[in-house]
């Protein structure tokens, strides 16, 4: 087992001399929350790792050695945060080599960029409506649904204009 100071799993984390049996059973413990919400595991681990270290950027190479996966698993995990913009790649200077980062405005980012998701919902719940009726119960099922839809873009809108206004008195601009 690897002392806490340990090149590969503290300059992960990002500060030499943290735990990193901490950081190792925190990301561990947040990416079973994310996996638990329907994530998949890799990406979870992969974001839990990111999010915890102080940079918010790793290399594969350093994800790979805290996390004790190969460099395939980095990148499938890597491709599919980047998807659902919850990470970005970008290039190290005077480097071939990426480094994949979290923003402090991920949750705002992988949330708004569900506004796509949403309206196609809402597109494809509009069609059933009209193609089972509204009086049907399966129909009234349906418009119930895109209801529901509708509003909570509404309110995720107002919800994140608050957010903006909450984040900058707190943590100054973004």
């Amino acid at each position: 087992m690897a002392e806490p100071e340990a090149v590969g799993a503290a300059g992960a984390a990002g500060a030499v001399g943290r735990d990193a049996e901490a950081v190792s059973r925190f990301v561990e413990h947040f990416a079973a929350q994310l996996v638990e919400a329907g994530m998949p595991r890799m990406p979870s681990r992969v974001f839990g790792a990111l999010l915890a270290s102080d940079t918010g950027a790793l290399t594969s190479v350093e994800l790979g050695e805290q996390l004790r996966i190969s460099p395939a698993a980095v990148s499938g995990a890597v491709r599919y945060l980047a998807q659902v913009h919850m990470v970005s790649r970008e290039r190290e200077p005077g480097s071939r080599r990426e480094r994949y980062r979290v923003h402090s405005d991920q949750w705002y980012e992988a949330l708004t960029n569900r506004e796509a998701i949403i309206k196609r919902w809402e597109d494809a719940l509009r069609e059933g409506v009209a193609s089972l009726g509204a009086d049907t119960p399966a129909g009234g099922r349906l418009a119930e649904t895109l209801a529901f839809f509708e509003f909570m873009e509404g309110e995720l809108e107002s919800m994140m204009d608050r957010w903006r206004i909450h984040r900058e008195q707190h943590f100054g601009e973004g």
